[in-house]
């Protein structure tokens, strides 16, 4: 392996290769055994600790060993251990523990490879080559809501985090496009614009208030009722003047959720439940070819150990449903799309939907049973967005925040806090609202993902917008100010990444270079445990690493301060690529 590829990517699996050989040489007749290699907490006991002794002790007990318990399996561990740059020593503590420290100087190269090949040679390697990410997936006609805001935002996170590990990934919104609500709609739209062509967005207004008003005539005009009823069918059958007045109706609510989708710079695929629908009497058969299919009342389900209700997957009214929809869509990705890992952000109200169908996908030999071999699924849950009342969040009206108001409103407090510090007479009017607007929805969508996921969080403009603590404004200034530091230096920092040398020498240069070099196997374990809160504690660490080290150690002017700018330099890098993976536009000066 060349000396520069050696340095690059991700410490503990280079530990953990390390390890295998010494284990391969100190008990060959265990093949089966993997390293354990974890990072250690604070570094008391070393930077990396390999904890194998113990289990391996139990295994080969007994079996005429010459070692006299896990003690000597750690010593003989560390003699079998290759040599390499990478370890400065090992030693073994209490029941067998081996603590690591790694060469500093082997550490410091590793950072300026970077600093010239870029973070993208940090990048992890996941074993996936092809993933689905169903995320957002709004209902047409509906306003998008905070849960809504939840997918949206995790579902992106959670796309780069595997675009960046040199995945493909499709993310796909699968928008409500389809179903009965569309019939009273579409009656409705005949009713108030008898000429459907020349409807516009402006004509039919705020589509929320439209759904309501035909959602208040459907439940009472008996009429009016079986007049929707007789649309579903006919739309459903193709009729042509339907199909028209149905995609009108998409059309306007997807300028709606466009304009989300560009305050929060996500991209989306749509493939809404309407694209499966050809599929979905072949995947049917299919199910039912293989026996799984059975009748009960009227409907056609699946019956699924475990549950005490079976998965319907036909009304009984012939009609097709959320899980017929679901079962087709993941047959989709299967087999035309040739996704190995399939991802569903909703929110954890719907486990039970997808365990379900999942089972059922499982019993059709679809997927394998083990379900951390691919091709997987994972449902990503999330819980709910609560108001500072401890309720879910709603506007006074009872009604739902409209998204577009609460990112609008969230800019707007973020410019005032600007204008408040005299930033209005340094800058230019686009750099103040460029600025206000990438603090405002940083603020939003950090304020999401630190919270481990499946917890409900509150929803705090005060909490969010603060200067201090775990917030994205904090996080953002944290970088103006490296960035300042090394504006400030005068010096070219471009040409000292080609010239410059970097050293590790005071405890807290090497604890904030210790932590850069975490980064890669920070964001593998945020893909493979599917919770970016990983990453935005990362980032906060990283930035409190920072805080220590501007503190102790003198930068502009110090005999050392070409070493500690490629330092500040490499600390800016990551934040960056940090903030980027959690679709966080940066800011460079404050």
């Amino acid at each position: 392996m060349a000396a520069n590829e050696e340095c690059t990517g991700n410490l503990k699996r280079q530990l953990a290769k390390l390890f295998d050989v010494a284990l391969k040489l100190t008990v060959p007749d265990e093949p089966s055994v993997e390293p354990l290699v974890a990072a250690s907490d604070a570094g008391k006991f070393g930077d990396y600790q390999c904890n194998n002794a113990m289990g391996l002790w139990s295994i080969i007990k007994g079996k005429g060993t010459p070692f006299k318990g896990p003690p000597a399996v750690g010593q003989a561990l560390v003699k079998s251990l290759p040599t390499s740059e990478m370890v400065e020593s090992c030693s073994v503590a209490g029941p067998g523990f081996i603590n690591v420290i790694l060469s500093p100087k082997w550490m410091a190269k590793s950072i300026e490879n970077m600093l010239i090949d870029g973070v993208d040679t940090w990048a992890p390697t996941l074993s996936v080559k092809r993933a689905v990410v169903d995320f957002s997936s709004p209902n047409i006609a509906k306003e998008m809501h905070v849960g809504h805001l939840r997918s949206t935002i995790i579902g992106d996170t959670i796309a780069r985090m595997l675009e960046y590990s040199k995945v493909e990934v499709l993310r796909r919104n699968h928008v409500g496009d389809w179903g009965t609500q569309f019939g009273m709609l579409i009656e409705y739209l005949f009713e108030k614009f008898p000429d459907t062509d020349s409807v516009t967005e402006t004509a039919i207004g705020d589509l929320q208030v439209f759904y309501k008003a035909s959602k208040h005539k459907f439940d009472l005009d008996e009429e009016f009722k079986e007049k929707a009823q007789q649309a579903v069918v006919r739309l459903q059958g193709g009729d042509p003047v339907y199909r028209k007045a149905w995609a009108k109706i998409c059309e306007i609510s997807r300028t709606e959720f466009a304009k989300v989708y560009q305050r929060l710079r996500v991209e989306l695929e749509e493939k809404g439940e309407s694209f499966y629908n050809p599929h979905i009497p072949k995947v049917i058969e299919e199910l039912n070819t293989k026996g799984l299919v059975e009748e009960s009342e009227g409907a056609r389900v699946i019956f699924l150990e475990g549950f005490n209700i079976p998965l319907m997957v036909v009304k009984s009214d012939g009609g097709f449903n959320y899980a017929s929809t679901d079962l087709t869509a993941l047959w989709y990705r299967l087999n035309e799309e040739k996704a190995e890992w399939i991802i569903y952000v909703t929110d954890v109200g719907q486990q039970q939907h997808f365990n379900m169908f999942f089972k059922a996908a499982r019993k059709a030999g679809w997927l394998p049973e083990n379900d951390k071999t691919y091709p997987r699924v994972n449902h990503v849950g999330f819980g709910l967005v609560l108001g500072e009342d401890g309720k879910r969040f709603r506007t006074r009206a009872t009604d739902v925040v409209r998204l577009v108001d609460l990112l609008d409103e969230a800019k707007t407090r973020s410019k005032i806090a600007l204008v408040e510090h005299g930033k209005d007479k340094e800058w230019t009017p686009e750099e103040l609202d460029q600025t206000a607007e990438a603090i405002g929805y940083g603020a939003v969508k950090y304020a999401d993902l630190k919270n481990n996921r499946l917890t409900n969080y509150t929803f705090s403009f005060d909490q969010m917008l603060n200067d201090k603590g775990n917030t994205a404004v904090y996080l953002l200034y944290a970088h103006a100010r490296i960035c300042s530091i090394i504006r400030k230096s005068g010096k070219d920092i471009e040409e000292l990444k080609k010239t410059g040398k970097l050293a590790l020498d005071h405890p807290d240069e090497r604890a904030l270079g210790l932590h850069l070099l975490r980064f890669a196997e920070t964001v593998e374990e945020a893909c493979t445990n599917l919770l970016p809160s990983v990453l935005c504690e990362y980032l906060y660490s990283l930035s409190d690493h920072y805080t220590r080290f501007y503190s102790n150690c003198q930068v502009n002017g110090s005999p050392e301060e070409t070493s500690r700018l490629l330092l500040c330099e490499a600390t800016a890098i990551v934040m960056r690529k940090c903030f980027h993976l959690l679709g966080i536009t940066p800011v460079y000066k404050i």
